[in-house]
């Protein structure tokens, strides 16, 4: 089976997801909520033979462009977004983080980047890359999930403290669960993106004879990595948690997304060969 049609069918599957998961935020009609779980997990299995595929015609780990990034940030995104939904039973969270899933694995087309394997440039020829992107999907995937988590927060926050009556207020839940969930991915995700920074050092000097070089995507991963250690340390520190906690999650997650969109395609350097 051509590797495009599976390609196709994860961002048909999460499309209809997202669509599935805001109706039943809508109307907390349970056939909804399950026909969305159920066409979430059709996603995933489409996304996984994409990358199964992508593996079998290129012969190595499919972690060298920005398709390949997209298809496999998304799975890690949909994966833990899954796990999350049978674990904590939050099934309303579907509504606010399968659409990072459909944009990340959209995101090769809304930009017209190529999608065709191409010669494997000797920079990413180290199975340091494979293991430095691996740890990148689980961390990226638990930001995405804490980042939606927080949003919630902040609109579920902004109705309890006016008292609103509305349906999405009595049906949300608590403010306070919304808070600790978000502060557990995060802290889940932390020793990954330690790792994404470890591994990326270590496969530098492999690849180009240095740790460190301040390359735009060097130097904005460090950013990543400080604005969650921030987050975690006010949160231990000062007893962050709340609206500022919240804020701190949306504004991490946007870092990341400048690290893997804004430096690929707006500034130029080592890792230009991503895009």
């Amino acid at each position: 089976m051509n590797e495009m049609i599976w390609y196709y069918s994860a961002i048909a599957a999460y499309l209809l997801a997202s669509l599935l998961y805001i109706g039943y935020l809508v109307s907390k009609n349970k056939p909804l909520g399950d026909a969305a779980t159920g066409i979430t997990i059709v996603g995933l299995i489409a996304n996984t033979g994409a990358l199964v595929l992508r593996y079998i015609i290129t012969g190595r780990a499919p972690f060298s462009n920005m398709y390949e990034y997209s298809t496999s940030f998304a799975w890690g995104i949909a994966a833990i977004y899954l796990y999350a939904e049978f674990r904590y039973k939050l099934k309303v969270v579907g509504a606010f983080v399968l659409p990072l899933a459909l944009i990340l694995i959209a995101s090769t087309l809304m930009l017209k980047l190529p999608t065709e394997p191409g010669n494997l440039p000797p920079a990413l020829q180290s199975n340091w890359l494979t293991f430095h992107v691996i740890v990148a999907v689980f961390a990226y995937g638990a930001y995405a999930f804490s980042c939606g988590l927080a949003i919630m927060y902040l609109w579920k926050e902004s109705m309890e403290k006016n008292k609103s009556k509305s349906f999405f207020n009595r049906e949300l839940p608590a403010a306070n669960i919304l808070d600790e969930l978000s502060y557990r991915f995060i802290a889940f995700a932390f020793p990954f993106i330690s790792l994404v920074i470890i591994t990326g050092a270590i496969w530098a000097e492999y690849a180009w004879g240095r740790y460190w070089s301040w390359d735009p995507k060097e130097t904005w991963s460090l950013i990543t990595w400080l604005v969650y250690s921030a987050y975690l340390h006010a949160r231990f520190t000062y007893g962050w948690k709340g609206r500022r906690a919240a804020w701190m999650a949306v504004i991490g997650f946007f870092t990341v997304l400048f690290t893997y969109f804004g430096v690929n395609i707006l500034l130029p350097g080592l890792h230009s060969y991503a895009a």
